[in-house]
């Protein structure tokens, strides 16, 4: 269905909702699965309509779509099943474990047992995981919570959760215009037009006489909406209108009204004068109730009108922002203390995770910033203040640094992804770690941004490009790109700039920014200057936007001490409501934050001060228990379910709702959890037990060195040993009175090294390996179209349930023993070309082997579907890393589709390789799609419009030709990229498509490259080699570290034969930089690590290590080109 179809979709349904039709407007809604209304929902699971609930959600997905889906229809079927037996109503409890709960036990047959044996007892409240059920309401409200996360972590449903904001009556506006339109063109149009009849086009009967055209007049109550029929509430599926906006403000407010207007009239290709805009925003937008004329404005006006409307705009995480709802209760703050962590100094900035909602990010008066997870009270990593490169400090910082007292902490943040922390100094400097795993933050950019403290840094988006905007005592406000490029300098404050805010209304990024002179001002991303200058009640002052984007907010302090918090008429550019409860004089600057569009909090007086936000008076006031500063800091998590505040004793107290208090205490104490469906914890956390499968028995060896460390568990992760994070700096530190040493293994007790069982099929090669992006698995795509999957248990040698070398894996299938096998009907498999694609969230695997592309289900093995028959053959897959519905499918005919599955339909069709493809790699950051060839040709991509940017060649050796697989794999930064060919190994900046990094194969490593991959934190490139052996090479400069022989993975007896077994692939693991698998010729798949008591793959190189024209003295096994120097 074309785009314009789906707008039709919801312009009916908004129609049969305003006209009353009930029944109809939610059968639509399933029927076109375009629109999951969330509140109809709500109101049929509170009544208890299973039917109704399960029929509704059918039209959005199916029980096993995916895991998510199965868990949202288990814990409705289970619900069902407890309301049975709790009314004594045993014949419906056993009808529904037949027919609604035997479905899982495929997946869960322990469960589906404990389930079962409810049955035998008289009340199921005896059972202790269940002792907590309540009433059937409360139950019915603690599910209702969990089913709406799974609903908004499921991907099935992303962009079906929020309805167009439309103008009322739409569909009866365009119905008008096109009568007008009609009208127009009849050929002697009457002035007052009779309308009888939408079934055929209208025209004017012809008069006695011909007469002059006049005037459109048609009667608004042709197709007007009945008086009778009033609009929906605030709360309702259908959102109202946004507000016109105030002409008048245009000459002198700032609103951001008038700040969009001012970039379309400098940036517009149509020339409109603010006369002229503000003389449109004075024109009726829909027909006047006393006029019989239809005034509608010119296609030009509509589509100014179009972008001048403030819109909703959803703020960057990884699920949608829940719809706001019209209740709610105290329970809903976060008022009870769950813990208490210390600093070892005073704690100045704090910010949660944006997914990972019990990681807390803690900036300190020391320059120190730490990474908590609050789950396990445990410290992840600690980073203490030192400067980088002082040498590319300005002279002025390098004299403060000397005179002045320690630089401290003023704000830390997280990007809207996760991937990068931001933390401002009060003294010049900021710092950006890229955040490469939960316990694992990469020095990635440093700067020296202003001239004396810089106090505020935040995130932005202009241009789809994830930049840096600061502020500072220099009275300026500048933004950085990633690469430590300053974008713009904004000028035009006169006392230091306190605070920023970063926003967009539609596709519109502007700043809002406050001095502590009080003065606001606002900027676009041009060197236009200030939009707007306005004076804020308090003078250092802090501004924010609610969730949704939809309400501004400010929260400042005077000189005088008078403290005040406000909500902001964007419209009008003036104040909406003051809020009241603060003491009348306040020592310092009153920090506040905002959540779940619905509550405000301030820390004052030594308190938490709530607000409702649609109240001006104070709804609840708490201590936390006492130890809180006079001005306590403060931050809430995006759930709103947890609350940091900072403490008067160097610490700071998390609070917590009830959501929230389970959700730091889950690790602790599970509940009645055990009941519920398993599902990986990496997007949403639900806790549960660990599925169990099918696994065949075999009696394995693990090869290793070394016992089994325990550790405790955090997600899946293995926090042990690294609460203190070392810099890489002192991991890799050489002692520089010894030569520097290649490290060579080549023997199986130098490493560990794990066979994973049932590889024996020597027919068939390794040809694709993956390790699930959660880390629990390894998945193999064999030279045959068949998929093996691999999967580490949680148990005493394993706590942590991820991938090791300790630890021999089970060979994992579903109880049906279905086999994830690719369509290979009329293919030659000597000459096919394999790939294969995993989703982010491990629910789906994609891929094919010469055949159609087959997408499977990864917990039941299930073909959900096939697509993209050959010829031409698919020979590349890659998910875009927005969208789990868009692939990028290389083709063997040198073409790149872009698919939407969802739609069965290829968007887009890339042309400019002259052979098959063989790489692809997405970078959000640079927003572009890098494809690469058998041609030894890159192509960069446009990811909005899908048009060519560059090409260009790899430098192939002399006499070498330029033929064979190219792969290319961003690095975690986004920007640099490593290109793999088997003559060499290449770092590229994307940005520029330029070659800053080099190696050649030659000497000990002469062998053709097989593959090559980065380790999860970029820091690490496995390389395999057709000769068996594997290097391990520093990424930052191409330089080999370690390399591992044959002899340390291979039998002694395969080494004898005389068939040569080598790694076809290499794969890293997402969270364990030091670890990966490799995929052999002989079938076998083997994960490798290095010995716990060296615990990396050898030692950084020196920068200089006696090294000429690649070679190095210490060993003749490997040979590095000298890097190429970035050119700028």
């Amino acid at each position: 269905m074309s785009s314009l179809s789906r707008e039709l979709v919801f312009l009916i349904l908004q129609f049969l909702e305003e006209e009353k039709f009930k029944e109809s407007v939610h059968k639509l809604e399933k029927e076109s699965g375009f629109f999951f209304n969330m509140k109809y929902f709500d109101e049929k699971v509170q009544a208890g309509e299973w039917d109704e609930v399960e029929k509704y959600l059918s039209g959005f997905t199916k029980v096993d779509d995916n895991r998510y889906s199965m868990k949202i229809f288990f814990e409705i079927r289970k619900q069902k099943y407890l309301e049975a037996l709790d009314r004594q109503d045993k014949a419906k409890a056993v009808d529904i474990l037949v027919h609604d709960l035997k479905v899982f036990s495929t997946f869960n047959e322990e469960l589906y047992k404990e389930i079962t044996q409810l049955l035998t007892l008289g009340n199921f409240r005896e059972n202790e995981q269940l002792s907590k059920y309540g009433d059937t309401k409360t139950a019915r409200s603690i599910m209702l919570i969990e089913l709406k996360k799974l609903i908004e972590a499921n991907p099935l449903f992303r962009d079906k959760l929020v309805f167009p904001t439309l103008r009322p009556s739409r569909l009866r506006t365009l119905i008008n215009q096109s009568l007008n339109w009609q009208h127009q063109l009849c050929k002697n149009p009457r002035p007052n037009p009779d309308i009888k009849t939408l079934f055929t086009d209208h025209t004017c009967t012809p008069p006695n006489g011909p007469l002059a055209p006049t005037p459109v007049n048609l009667p608004v109550a042709a197709v007007a909406k009945p008086a009778a029929y009033t609009s929906l509430g605030a709360h309702g599926p259908f959102p109202p209108p946004a507000a016109a906006a105030n002409a008048g403000a245009l000459a002198g407010g700032w609103h951001v009204s008038a700040l969009i207007c001012q970039q379309l009239c400098t940036a517009s290709s149509i020339h409109v004068s603010q006369n002229q805009v503000a003389s449109m925003l004075k024109r009726p937008r829909t027909p006047p109730a006393n006029s019989g004329v239809v005034d509608y404005p010119n296609p030009d006006h509509e589509q100014l009108m179009k972008r001048l409307r403030p819109a909703q705009s959803v703020e960057e995480v990884t699920y949608p922002t829940p719809r706001q709802q019209a209740s709610w209760s105290l329970d809903d703050l976060p008022t009870k203390v769950a813990l208490t962590m210390h600093q070892s100094s005073t704690v100045t900035s704090m910010d949660f995770h944006p997914s990972h909602h019990t990681t807390l990010l803690v900036g300190s008066a020391n320059g120190e910033i730490t990474l908590w997870e609050l789950a396990l009270r445990e410290r992840l990593v600690s980073k203490p203040f030192k400067v980088w490169d002082a040498a590319a400090c300005s002279l002025p910082f390098q004299a403060s640094m000397v005179k002045d007292a320690p630089i401290s902490v003023s704000r830390v943040t997280w990007s809207p992804d996760g991937n990068f922390v931001g933390v401002a100094f009060t003294k010049h400097l900021i710092h950006l770690f890229a955040c490469t795993a939960t316990n694992d933050l990469r020095q990635h950019l440093e700067i020296d941004a202003h001239i004396g403290g810089v106090n505020d840094l935040a995130f932005s988006h202009p241009n789809k490009q994830l930049c840096v905007v600061t502020c500072g005592d220099d009275k300026l406000i500048k933004v950085w790109d990633l690469t430590g490029r300053k974008l713009f300098n904004f000028e035009g404050h006169e006392a230091p700039v306190y605070s920023i805010c970063p926003h967009h209304k539609e596709n519109i990024q502007f700043i809002f920014s406050t001095a502590i002179d009080g003065k606001i001002k606002a900027w676009l991303y041009d060197n236009m200057g200030s939009r707007v200058d306005y004076d804020a009640p308090g003078h250092w002052c802090t501004m924010l936007y609610s969730a949704d984007g939809s309400r501004l907010f400010s929260c400042g302090t005077s000189k005088d001490g008078d403290s005040f918090l406000v909500e902001w008429n964007e419209s009008e550019g003036a104040i909406k409501r003051n809020y009241t409860g603060f003491r009348k004089k306040s020592a310092g600057v009153v920090q506040f934050d905002t959540t779940q569009n619905h509550f405000l909090a301030a820390g004052e007086d030594g308190q938490i001060k709530f607000w409702d936000m649609d109240n001006n008076s104070v709804i609840s006031s708490i201590d936390a228990d006492g130890g809180l500063p006079a001005l306590p800091r403060l931050r809430f998590n995006k759930e709103g379910n947890l609350l940091a505040v900072t403490t008067a004793d160097n610490g700071f107290k998390i609070l917590g709702n009830a959501a929230g208090l389970r959700s730091v205490r889950a690790i602790e104490a599970p509940s009645f959890e055990a009941l519920r469906m398993p599902i990986d914890s990496a997007s949403i956390k639900v806790s549960g037990t660990s599925a169990v499968a099918t696994a065949s028995p075999v009696n394995c060896k693990v090869e290793r060195s070394s016992p089994v460390r325990p550790s405790p568990i955090l997600n899946g992760v293995d926090p042990m040993g690294r609460s203190i994070e070392k810099p890489r700096t002192m991991d890799d530190v050489v002692d520089k009175t010894k030569p520097w040493q290649l490290a060579e293994i080549v023997d199986p007790i130098h490493c560990r090294l794990v066979t994973l069982p049932d590889t024996t099929d020597t027919s068939s090669k390794v040809v694709r390996l993956l390790y699930t992006n959660s880390g629990v698995g390894v998945l193999a795509l064999g030279s045959n179209g068949i998929q093996k999957l691999w999967k580490w248990t949680r148990n005493e040698q394993n706590p942590s349930g991820k991938a090791t070398a300790n630890v021999v894996p089970q060979h994992w299938q579903p109880n049906s023993g279905l086999l994830m096998t690719n369509d290979v009907t009329g293919v030659n498999l000597e000459e096919a070309v394999p790939c294969i694609a995993l989703s982010k969230n491990d629910s789906y695997v994609m891929s094919a082997t010469g055949g159609k592309v087959s997408l499977f289900n990864m917990m039941t093995f299930k073909v959900m579907t096939t697509f993209m028959s050959p010829p031409p053959a698919s020979t590349f897959l890659a998910f875009h890393p927005q969208d789990n519905n868009i692939i990028a499918i290389g083709m063997e005919d040198s073409t790149i589709h872009i698919y939407n599955v969802r739609v069965d339909e290829v968007k887009s069709k890339l042309k400019g390789h002259q052979k098959r493809i063989t790489g692809l790699a997405f970078s959000t950051n640079l927003n572009i799609l890098v494809s690469s060839g058998a041609d030894a040709q890159l192509c960069v991509w446009s990811i909005d419009t899908w048009e060519k940017r560059k090409s260009i060649n790899i430098q192939i050796p002399a006499g070498k030709a330029p033929t064979g697989d190219t792969r290319v794999q961003f690095h975690s930064d986004q920007i640099r990229m490593l290109v793999v060919h088997e003559t060499q190994l290449a770092i590229y900046d994307a940005s520029k498509m330029e070659r800053v990094r080099h190696w050649v194969a030659q000497d000990g490593l002469s062998a053709p490259i097989s593959y090559a991959a980065y380790s999860c934190n970029s820091q690490l490139v496995y390389a395999t080699f057709v000769d068996g052996n594997i290097g391990v090479y520093d990424a930052d400069s191409l330089r080999l570290r370690c390399r591992i022989g044959p002899s340390a993975y291979l039998p002694q007896s395969i080494l004898n034969g005389s068939q040569t077994v080598y790694p076809l692939v290499v794969a890293a693991h997402p969270l364990e930089p030091n670890q990966f698998a490799i995929g052999l010729t002989d079938g076998s798949v083997k994960a490798m690590e290095p010995t716990e008591s060296e615990g990396k793959w050898g030692a950084s190189p020196p920068v200089d290590n006696g090294m000429l024209n690649g070679r190095t003295p210490s060993s003749s096994t490997t040979s590095n080109h000298t890097p190429d120097q970035l050119q700028r």
